[in-house]
């Protein structure tokens, strides 16, 4: 049964220019997250930049977060450790703070510490058992192969696991088997890698989208006009945007929604922590120039 639908973005972490956590500028993104209009907000992700994150900041970042949100829309708290131990002492945290749900990648750490298909399952039937909706994130970073077997069985046989976020490459081909496989078990089949293959996997049956923050509300209308049957119109207004959301994926990564908090002020800076170099200015520019001409909220949110 498809109970989970529309756009949940991921939440940028806002810094200081010293690096320290910006916690009024969270409370700030967050808003101005909801009022773009995003069906749910999911924070501590790779786009939140968590692993340049400690674990004393996650705790704070997660109870700023839920306290601030305070249920305008549910939060999806990213929970990935290689450490099953670990991902169960996380979703207990999330859940005890009100989190709707969990996301986490299989269990990986570099490039050959790698989960097997039975230690990947074992892991999401532990962190099942704190009780707590979870969305398996299917993405290339992990470096694991999370066959449609696997999720199929995870979905049938952890009552948790209702929610996936496919993002691997010809994710829609994957997204179509995996419904056809996995029937109604299959509760939220969702869209990754920032809208790029949006289109494809609506066709495929995603009820739903996970992008970065930047323009939740130019993307929200695809997926509303397609859940509406308009398949045209949601062709049109993913025309719009489909460049810019482009060179988001190719060329700039989580720093292209903190570039466009920066400019319509809703964050006071757009540092991101060493080792990641900054944005080459005219790669930045570019992206704005994209922007501009589809008038987003969160280059006026702030102003």
């Amino acid at each position: 049964m498809i109970r989970y639908t529309g756009i949940w973005p991921v939440a940028p972490t806002p810094f200081h220019e010293d690096g320290t956590l910006d916690l009024e500028g969270m409370k700030r993104v967050l808003d101005c997250l909801i009022d773009q209009g995003a069906d749910g907000i999911c924070i501590l992700a790779n786009f939140s930049e968590q692993f340049l994150i400690s674990d004393d900041e996650r705790a704070i970042l997660t109870r700023v977060s839920l306290e601030h949100v305070a249920g305008r829309v549910p939060m999806i708290v990213t929970i990935s450790h290689y450490a099953t131990q670990i991902a169960v002492e996380r979703a207990r945290y999330a859940k005890s703070l009100g989190a709707s749900m969990v996301m986490m990648m299989p269990p990986y750490h570099g490039a050959l510490l790698k989960g097997t298909p039975e230690q990947t399952f074992e892991q999401f039937r532990i962190v099942g058992e704190v009780g707590i909706p979870i969305m398996v994130q299917d993405a290339p970073l992990s470096g694991v192969e999370l066959s449609i077997t696997l999720l199929v069985r995870m979905a049938r046989e952890i009552e948790e696991v209702r929610l996936f976020k496919i993002e691997c490459p010809k994710a829609a081909n994957k997204l179509r088997a995996l419904i056809a496989e996995g029937g109604e078990a299959i509760e939220g089949p969702f869209d990754g890698e920032e809208g790029i293959t949006l289109l494809a996997d609506l066709d495929a049956g995603a009820t739903g989208s996970m992008t970065s923050g930047m323009i939740v509300d130019q993307i929200k209308p695809v997926i509303e006009k397609y859940s509406a049957g308009d398949v045209a119109g949601a062709t049109a207004a993913y025309g719009r945007v489909a460049m810019a959301i482009n060179h988001e994926n190719r060329q700039c990564g989580w720093q292209s929604c903190k570039a466009a908090m920066m400019e319509g002020r809703v964050i006071k800076s757009e540092y991101c922590r060493h080792p990641i170099p900054e944005l080459h200015p005219a790669i930045r520019q570019r992206m704005i120039d994209l922007l501009k001409p589809l008038d987003p909220m969160v280059l006026n949110w702030g102003k």
